[in-house]
């Protein structure tokens, strides 16, 4: 499986995968001309030279190599909150204060701003269930911040990602149900199609602009503040293994959670390491299999390009003893577009309980010599 640009002849399959992602995945919507006019965008994106982000939106595709098919998407938009707004609620609490009486009471509010303009947003990423397995996810998330430390100029120094909120099988918000009971008379899926489609008017127009006491809400309204849908929780781990946090800034639809982490923060960011590419004119002899150490956990490797960028996860690399040397299979280097001596970025993806614990996680990936 490797990582690379949405191209035109996607569109089918992106349409599939909004239609399966269902009501609340705002950044995909199910409408084939938005979908199209979505893809020109991201491609002239790559293709535009880029000295400071504006309103470039890069897509990604992981592609099965043996197939062809489109295993899922990920997602960029360089600056969000520029072309249109970018609404939130933020949660915050007031306390009331009698000093006569002496009574004091701290109630929660939630205040709509726009918070996060210009910063850089990932998004649309998503995995289509009859293809996960081991890496996909990973590769999936981690992918846009070895792009975004390859090219750091296209990118806002803030990093955002909104995460799904709490809704049921038929798409239905406990959130948005109160909402719609007080505020807006429309059902949760016409809500996010109109977001999904860029119209955002009835946001102002309808949206309450004053602070809302959340003991007033319903309890099943306020039980989801902050949460994540269930599909959601592994990609929210992904990020907080980053170094991503909540600050307190919710959805306006689902209250689902928004994460935040400086660009340089990122752990894989932080971590991502440049190898000089060596490649195998034959398949290697034994005396370099020999000379060769085996790097123990996979990597995910990517070229340095923008348009023609690619990624994939290696398993079993090969590297010389004290050299930042990364030697490649013909066929996987002419896969990702890499010759002798170019430069690729890689990252290794530690195990799961490195990933639980980000603090105790060596630069170097572990190394074991060859057989």
């Amino acid at each position: 499986m490797f990582i690379r640009p949405i191209a035109v002849t996607d569109l089918d399959t992106l349409y599939q995968i909004a239609v399966e992602s269902g009501p609340g995945f705002t950044s995909l919507m199910p409408d084939r001309d938005a979908l199209a006019r979505k893809i020109e965008h991201s491609i002239a994106s790559f293709e535009r030279e880029v000295t400071q982000p504006g309103d470039e939106h890069y897509l990604f595709v992981l592609e099965d190599e043996s197939t062809g098919e489109i295993m899922g998407t990920t997602g960029i938009e360089a600056a969000a909150g520029r072309t249109r707004p970018l609404h939130h609620f933020r949660r915050s609490t007031v306390t009331h204060h009698s000093r006569d009486l002496g009574l004091r009471r701290n109630v929660e509010t939630l205040t709509r701003c726009n918070h996060y303009t210009g910063c850089t947003e990932i998004c649309s990423l998503y995995l289509r269930p009859e293809f996960r397995r081991a890496n996909a996810g990973k590769l999936l998330s981690r992918v846009r911040f070895l792009f975004m430390a390859l090219h750091p100029e296209r990118f806002s120094d803030t990093v955002i990602a909104e995460m799904r909120g709490v809704s049921d099988d038929a798409g239905q918000s406990p959130f948005w149900s109160w909402l719609k009971t007080h505020f807006v008379d429309m059902d949760f899926a016409s809500a996010t199609r109109l977001v999904g489609s860029g119209y955002t008017h009835f946001i102002d127009e309808l949206m309450p602009s004053h602070p809302l006491y959340t003991c007033l809400m319903s309890a099943e309204a306020r039980a989801v503040i902050s949460q994540v849908h269930e599909r959601t929780r592994p990609a929210l781990r992904l990020l907080e293994a980053e170094g991503f946090q909540h600050k307190g800034l919710v959805d306006l639809f689902d209250a689902g959670p928004t994460v935040e982490c400086p660009l340089a923060s990122i752990r894989s960011v932080r971590e991502c390491q440049a190898w000089q590419v060596e490649v195998d004119a034959v398949p290697a002899t034994e005396f370099q299999k020999r000379s060769r150490e085996r790097i123990a956990m996979p990597l995910l490797i990517t070229n340095t390009d923008t348009a023609g960028f690619r990624a994939t996860v290696l398993t079993g690399a090969d590297t010389r003893p004290g050299s930042d040397t990364l030697c490649l299979s013909p066929a996987l280097a002419d896969q990702m577009g890499l010759k002798p001596g170019q430069t690729c970025r890689a990252l290794p993806l530690a195990s799961s309980q490195r990933d639980a614990a980000p603090n105790t996680y060596h630069l170097r990936p572990e190394i074991v010599h060859a057989h």
